[in-house]
């Protein structure tokens, strides 16, 4: 079974569940529905699961469910036998999307507090955003999403221990030895081909068979389509369009999504495809990273969305795309060939899973710096520059960023494929794979 950190959140909110209930939000097939399933019949006697998706195409018990006394009445015709104690009995909610109204029932059953309740959705983002009453002081919301590096390295027989050295030497900034970096470069290597989605590191982790994992991350790329598809007629289609652009939007100067591309049409702007935008973001299928030209801390009060940058959520899906079958582009990092764009849709998958707002500085004078993150323990921006060549020294935008005092910013990262950490300036340079501890 794959390690995944949000477990140990979900199990310490079904051992105490306070006065919300959890919902597990994220990208479809991240895993929630099987880290929910393993940890609900581990820690509760009488385990019942309703996947609402199934019942929407069944035999739609839960419909026309409004309040508590109807929702126990249908659960009852399920499993009525497991109906017990709230301290022994899980009720979890799958797919809770399906049913927008039961979002709001949840505020009902929790003051109810018959029984411990936990929900998940794959689209909730989209879902909550139509929904009229929203019950924001009963529910709590945790993302959740592929498996980051980190969790990977776990899943290729790396240990604790030794992931704690790792971290410690990064901390106090301290080489690693040759053959430790070696091992997580070729491991690092093969995330960018592998990805973090369970089933495609499940397929690896038994098979090793890059055929088989290709196939799985095509069929989940055209799955994410298919569930944009179902969107209302007026959107879906551009939806679509967009999802297609990403990854060849990022092989281009600016790495971002050309709006007069979409419908081939001049003079329209972001405000013009909001929603189709607003989906992609929402349903987690794709990482957006907002443009700021006045980087003070907190970032948000300074960015805009007309110049944002789109990636695919996973790094696998994207490698797939752009490497479908020969990979010995990545795993033999030849120079010919430019890996930005994938470096780069890495560290944006790593620091969203880690609770990062992402954002990149945009200045035509100056140039642009990949990633700005909020620095909330000094209170200061940090800017990150990624460099998947020989060159990674090189990085005039982010030399003329921290130039002089213009901006209120102490120090900026570069992540490169280099093993030394060492610090030039105000410049600190680690290697790539150190993002997972950012």
């Amino acid at each position: 079974m794959l390690f995944r950190k949000i477990q140990s959140t979900i199990e310490e909110y079904m051992r105490n569940p306070g006065n919300k209930i959890l919902l597990v939000d994220g990208a479809r097939q991240v895993g929630k529905t099987f880290i929910i399933r393993d940890s609900g019949k581990k820690l509760f006697e009488n385990y019942i699961e309703i996947n609402l998706a199934e019942d929407r195409n069944g035999d739609q018990r839960f419909q026309s469910v409004h309040n508590p006394s109807d929702f126990y009445f249908q659960l009852s015709m399920i499993a009525g036998q497991l109906m017990k104690e709230k301290n022994n009995t899980l009720v979890f909610l799958d797919e809770i999307q399906e049913y927008p109204h039961l979002l709001t029932l949840l505020k009902f059953l929790k003051q109810d507090d018959r029984f411990t309740y936990i929900a998940s959705g794959s689209l909730l983002g989209v879902t909550l955003s139509k929904t009229s009453s929203i019950p924001i002081g009963s529910i709590t919301i945790r993302r959740m999403y592929q498996l980051d590096f980190e969790e990977f390295l776990y899943a290729n027989g790396y240990g604790q221990e030794a992931l704690q050295i790792i971290r410690k030497k990064y901390e106090s900034g301290e080489n690693l030895d040759e053959t430790t970096h070696r091992d997580l470069m070729e491991t690092f290597r093969r995330y960018l081909l592998v990805g973090g989605l369970p089933d495609a590191v499940n397929a690896y982790i038994a098979e090793k068979n890059m055929y088989q994992v290709r196939q799985i991350q095509n069929e989940i790329h055209d799955f994410y389509a298919a569930d944009a598809a179902k969107y209302d007629k007026e959107h879906r289609l551009k939806i679509c369009r967009i999802y297609d652009m990403i990854p060849s939007e990022l092989e281009n100067k600016k790495k971002r999504i050309v709006i007069k591309d979409i419908d081939g049409v001049k003079g329209k702007t972001h405000k013009n495809y909001k929603d189709e935008f607003d989906y992609l973001i929402s349903a987690g299928i794709a990482l957006e990273v907002k443009a700021v030209s006045t980087p003070v801390y907190p970032l948000i009060e300074n960015s805009t969305k007309n110049l944002l940058k789109l990636y695919l959520n996973d790094v696998g899906i994207l490698t797939s795309i752009l490497f479908p079958v020969n990979m010995d582009a990545i795993l033999k990092d030849i120079a010919s060939i430019n890996l930005g764009s994938v470096y780069e849709a890495v560290v944006a998958s790593e620091l969203k899973a880690h609770g990062h707002q992402l954002f990149y500085y945009d200045n035509r004078k100056n140039g642009e710096v990949d990633y700005l993150i909020n620095d909330h323990e000094r209170m200061k921006v940090l800017p990150i520059e990624v460099k998947s060549g020989k060159d990674y020294y090189i990085h005039r935008a982010l030399d003329s960023f921290l130039e002089g005092d213009r901006y209120p910013v102490e120090r900026g990262i570069v992540l490169s494929n280099d093993r030394e950490i060492r610090t030039d300036g105000p410049v600190t340079y680690y290697p790539v794979y150190d993002v997972m501890f950012l």
